[in-house]
C-alpha cells in the first residue's frame, strides 16, 4: 500500500482506498502513474496533467495492481510542485492604454483635418457665385459653427436675388436694363452673356439706322463685338453710296467751271470739265468735246452780247461703286441762265433742270438739261 494524492481534491489517500474519502472519487483501479515525472492521474486521461506527457508515446502504464506478494511500504513520495502560471494583466491593460491613446491622436488629427477642410470650402463658397456651390457646403457641413452657415445662406440669397433681377433684365430685353444689371451686379455669372445680349441689341439698331454713324458708333462702341466684320462691311457699303464732302466740293468745281467756261466762251476750259465720249450730252448718243464746243458756239446767237450761267440750287447727288473703289456720280440741279442781248424782245432769262453724270475719272461723262416753262 502507498501513500498518494487524490488526482482530484489533492488529499493524501491509500491507493489501496476504494474511495476518496474527502471527495468521494473512485480511486482503486482507476489511477495511473506518469513514467515521465510519476504523478499519479486517472487512466482514463492519455495525458499527464503535470509533464503533459502522453503516455501511449511509450509502453502504457498498466493500472497499478495490488501486488501477488507483499512488499514494504515505501516512503511517501513527494508531489513535485506544478509550474506557477504566469499573469499577464499588466500586459493587457498596458496595450489598452496604448491603443487608447493611438485612438485619441488618430481622433484628434481627424477632427482638426475635418475642420482645416470645412474651412477651405467655406472660404471658396464665400468666393463662388455659383447657387449649386453654396447649397452643396449646406448640405456636406450642417454641424459647422453656425456664423458659418449663417454667412453662407446670406450668400445664396443674394445671388439668388440677383438671379431674379438677371432674369427681369433678360426679359425686358432692354440695353439699358442690362447695363443697370451689370452696374449693379459686376461679378455676376451672367456677365459675359450679358455683354452679348448688349453687343446684339446694339448691332440690330446699326442695321436699321444703317447709316454711316450708325456703324461707325457701333464699331467704336463694341472693337471687339461679335458683328465687327459685318459692320465694317456695311460701313464700307454705306460709305459707297454717302457722298462725302469732298466729293461734293469736287462735283461743284466741276459744274462750276464748265459753265464758267460757257460764259468765257474758253473751249479748252470747256473740254477739260468733260470725257472724250459722253453716254448723253443734250440727247445724243456718245457725244465727243466737238459736240460740247458746238453746243457752246450755237447757243452764242448774233445779237448775244454776253451770258452768265449760274446754278442757282444746290445739288442732289448720288454715287455707285462701279469698280473696286471707282464711284460714278448722278448729278441733278438748277441752273439760271442770264443773256445780255441787243434785241430786247428776246429772252434774256431762262431757267434749266440739269441731270448728268461724272466719271471716276473727275470728268462730265452725261448732260442734259431741260428748260424750266414760266
Amino acid at each position: 500500500m502507498a501513500i498518494i494524492k487524490c488526482p482530484e481534491c489533492g488529499q493524501s489517500i491509500s491507493d489501496k482506498a476504494p474511495n476518496c474519502p474527502n471527495c468521494g472519487v473512485q480511486i482503486a483501479g482507476k489511477l495511473t502513474t506518469c513514467p515521465q515525472c510519476g504523478e499519479v492521474y486517472f487512466s482514463d486521461s492519455d495525458t499527464c496533467p503535470h509533464c503533459h506527457f502522453h503516455r501511449h508515446a511509450t509502453t502504457s502504464q498498466s493500472p497499478v495492481q495490488e501486488p501477488s506478494t507483499v512488499r514494504p511500504e515505501p516512503a511517501a513520495p513527494v508531489s513535485l510542485p506544478s509550474a506557477p502560471q504566469k499573469n499577464y494583466r499588466p500586459f493587457i491593460i498596458a496595450a489598452a492604454i496604448i491603443a487608447a491613446a493611438i485612438c485619441l491622436v488618430g481622433f484628434f488629427f481627424y477632427n482638426g483635418a475635418q475642420h482645416d477642410k470645412e474651412f477651405e470650402d467655406y472660404e471658396y463658397a464665400m468666393r463662388s457665385t455659383d447657387p449649386m456651390v453654396l447649397q452643396s457646403y449646406l448640405d456636406r457641413y450642417k454641424d459647422a459653427p453656425t456664423a458659418h452657415i449663417d454667412s453662407i445662406q446670406a450668400h445664396l440669397a443674394l445671388i439668388k436675388l440677383g438671379d431674379q433681377e438677371w432674369t427681369d433684365a433678360v426679359i425686358s430685353n432692354s440695353k439699358e436694363a442690362l447695363q443697370a444689371y451689370l452696374a449693379k451686379n459686376p461679378e455676376s455669372p451672367h456677365k459675359a452673356e450679358a455683354l452679348d445680349k448688349i453687343d446684339a441689341i446694339d448691332w440690330d439698331i446699326a442695321g436699321k439706322k444703317n447709316t454711316k454713324e450708325g456703324y461707325h458708333q457701333y464699331i467704336t462702341d463694341h472693337p471687339d463685338g461679335k458683328f465687327v466684320v459685318e459692320a465694317q462691311a456695311a460701313l464700307d457699303k454705306v460709305k459707297a453710296s454717302d457722298v462725302q464732302p469732298e466729293e461734293k466740293q469736287m462735283i461743284g468745281n466741276l459744274f462750276r467751271q464748265f459753265f464758267q467756261s460757257i460764259n468765257e466762251r474758253d473751249e479748252d476750259e470747256l473740254t477739260a470739265t468733260v470725257s472724250s465720249i459722253m453716254s448723253s450730252f443734250l440727247g445724243k448718243q456718245s457725244a465727243t468735246k466737238s459736240d460740247v464746243i458746238s453746243f457752246m458756239r450755237k447757243i452764242y446767237k448774233e445779237d448775244i452780247n454776253s451770258m452768265n450761267w449760274r446754278v442757282s440750287s444746290g445739288y442732289k447727288i448720288s454715287k455707285k461703286e462701279i469698280g473696286d473703289g471707282e464711284y460714278e456720280y448722278n448729278v441733278q440741279f438748277t441752273a439760271e441762265q442770264n443773256i445780255d442781248r441787243s434785241d430786247a424782245d428776246k429772252e434774256k432769262f431762262a431757267t434749266y433742270k440739269i441731270s448728268a453724270k461724272v466719271s471716276p475719272e473727275n470728268k462730265i461723262s452725261a448732260f442734259n438739261m431741260t428748260k424750266v416753262v414760266r
